[in-house]
Formats: structure tokens, sequence, C-alpha cells
């Protein structure tokens, strides 16, 4: 479990976690619902989708403005250790990846969900699964789905190649078309992987001192053994 009082950890050098800089393609519905504060009315508020849709991103983001509020909130995750429990002062309870919960940690965040509700205190969730197929007790999946439940879409091409674009002009590199079209061809098309990739490629070409070009990227895959 992680107490936050501030927002949730790094991530590397990208841009924050927040609402501003979350791109919704399709999932207008799921951001407005959270950014408008629709998950502090509602007892839960459970988001899925396959990976890199930008779940964990929604969820940081509510405890980004719950700290901007001088807020505090729980977080628990599958890798979490135990005992996972509840401070009454909390404004916010978040559960991500529900659906990698073994057994142990499904009871306990069945008895935060119960405390949650005692109190008052909203919770935020997420999983790969809706609630209805999640691989879980039958409480706790049926109290997931409870509220608002969204399905949240990844991201159109033309919207990934926006996004990388913008994140390429932020660290002040150039991203050419030959580079994109590498990028889209050679790895997952989730956005969070591709961030991650072009990461990797700016320190590579820091590094080196030589601009991102394809050659570069083939020589990074080539002596990081990943091509």
């Amino acid at each position: 479990m992680k107490q936050l009082p501030l927002a949730i950890g790094a991530i590397g050098s990208g841009p924050e976690q927040s609402f501003a800089t979350f791109l919704p393609g399709a999932n207008h519905a799921a951001l407005a619902h959270l950014a408008q504060g629709g998950a502090d009315a509602a007892p839960v508020t459970y988001l899925w989708g396959a990976r890199g849709t930008g779940k964990t991103h929604l969820l940081r983001s509510l405890v980004r403005r719950a700290h901007e509020r001088g807020q505090r909130s729980g977080w628990f995750e599958a890798a979490a250790p135990l005992p996972w429990e509840i401070d009454e002062s909390w404004s916010l309870v978040v559960i991500d990846d529900c659906d990698e919960l073994d057994d142990a940690r499904q009871h306990a965040a069945f008895a935060l969900f119960v405390d949650a509700t005692t109190h008052g205190i909203p919770l935020a969730a997420a999983g790969r699964l809706p609630p209805v197929d999640l691989p879980l007790r039958e409480d706790l999946r049926t109290r997931l789905g409870w509220g608002h439940v969204f399905a949240l879409q990844p991201l159109a091409e033309a919207e990934i190649r926006a996004a990388l674009r913008r994140e390429a002009d932020r660290r002040g590199v150039f991203l050419s078309d030959e580079v994109m079209d590498y990028l889209l061809t050679r790895f997952a098309r989730d956005l969070k992987h591709l961030m991650a990739q072009l990461d990797r490629l700016d320190r590579f070409s820091l590094a080196n001192k030589r601009a991102i070009t394809v050659p570069m990227l083939k020589q990074m895959l080539a002596e990081e053994g990943t091509a």
C-alpha cells in the first residue's frame, strides 16, 4: 500500500500524469466523469480495458487532483505488500490491477471496500476486464460493478502518432515519419509502451550525441539485445 499525501511517483522523464495530459481518443465520457468530479460523488468508479489504454493514468490523475486540494489518498495494487489498511482521513481509495489480485489481496480489497463505504470514502479501481468477468471472489466482483463502469478504448494510430510527436517536441527532439513507422511496426502499439521506447531512444541519442534516425534505433536495439 502507498499512502499518498503527494502525487504518485515519477514516470521517468515523461510528462506528469494528470487529466490535462490524458489523450482521451474515444474515452471522452470516462475523462469527463472523472475530471468533473463524478468519482467523488459515487461509491465506486471502475475503469477497464487492455494494457496501455490509460487506466492507471486516470487513477493517478485522481490522486494528483486530491493532492492539489490538500487531501490524502491510499493507493493499492496487486504487487503491494499486505496488510492493507484504510485511513479515515483519506479522501480517496484506489485499487489498480484488480484482475491480478491473489486470494489474500482479494480479501484485503473487500475489507477496504467495506471500510471505505462505512466512512463515505469514494473508491476508484481498474483492471483489464469488466467487473462481471474478473477472476475474483463474487462479493468483491459484484461491488466493483456497483457504480460507474467505463470501458477504455485504445487510441487510433493517428492519435498515437500525434501523441508521440507531441512528446518528442516536448523533449526538443525531432522524430521523423520513418522512425515513427519503425516504432509502430516493431513494438506493441499501446501508448505506454511506445512512450517507454521513445524515452529509451532519447537517452540513447543523448549518450551517443546523434540525431534520432532508423539506423540509430536499430543500433540501440542491437546493443540492448532486443533487435
